[in-house]
């Protein structure tokens, strides 16, 4: 009597099995779409400030962007999840650009995104912009940035200078061109406009 019900129950998981197999004859290789995705992001302590951004902007500006849940703890690890896998990818390249070092020489393709009278902000990475000065727009004298770029603008840029205040100053001058000496205009105001960080606990 045992011995038939266990013949039994063989046959019928050989049954369910076989139609398993027909169904799904391999393992997934990918996850459905709909399954969540989950990154860690580890980032220095000193450069959370940046990931979040004065009052939160630059955080805010991630999730509205890429659809991704992004959070920072007080060690620098910043957990994105999200069910789109690119939306996930573009939050955690925007969390790793903010916090990557930009050093004098690298060149990039910027976005025009500010003009100002005495030159353009430039993105070189996502949510990390620099100063082109109207002395490093152009040969000559530049009256007015936007005779020369546009917001909006692709721009071919190189780092020049970190200030002592981590500003990145940049220039659209390469080879000859920069070797020749520039008009001079004033330098940019003190505190460039973009305001502090203050953390919030």
């Amino acid at each position: 009597m045992i011995e038939e019900a266990l013949t039994r129950a063989r046959k019928a998981r050989l049954f369910i099995l076989e139609k398993m197999l027909a169904v799904m004859p391999t393992s997934r290789i990918h996850l459905s779409q709909y399954a969540p995705k989950v990154v860690l992001v580890k980032v220095p302590q000193d450069k959370i400030g940046e990931v979040i951004g004065p009052g939160g902007r630059v955080i805010r500006a991630i999730i509205a962007e890429t659809g991704a849940t992004v959070d920072v703890d007080d060690e620098g690890t910043v957990s994105i999840t999200g069910t789109s896998e690119d939306g996930v990818t573009r939050a955690k390249t925007w969390v790793e650009s903010l916090v990557r070092e930009v050093h004098p020489g690298e060149e990039y393709e910027g976005t025009v995104k500010r003009l100002m009278p005495f030159g353009a902000f430039v993105e070189i990475l996502p949510g990390k912009e620099g100063l082109v000065h109207v002395s490093q727009m152009a040969i000559g004298f530049v009256s007015d940035p936007a005779n020369i770029v546009k917001i909006g603008d692709k721009v071919k840029v190189r780092v020049i200078e970190i200030d002592d205040q981590h500003r990145i100053n940049l220039s659209m001058l390469f080879g000859e061109d920069a070797k020749k000496p520039v008009e001079r205009r004033a330098p940019r105001p003190f505190g460039n406009d973009r305001g502090g960080f203050r953390r919030r606990h």
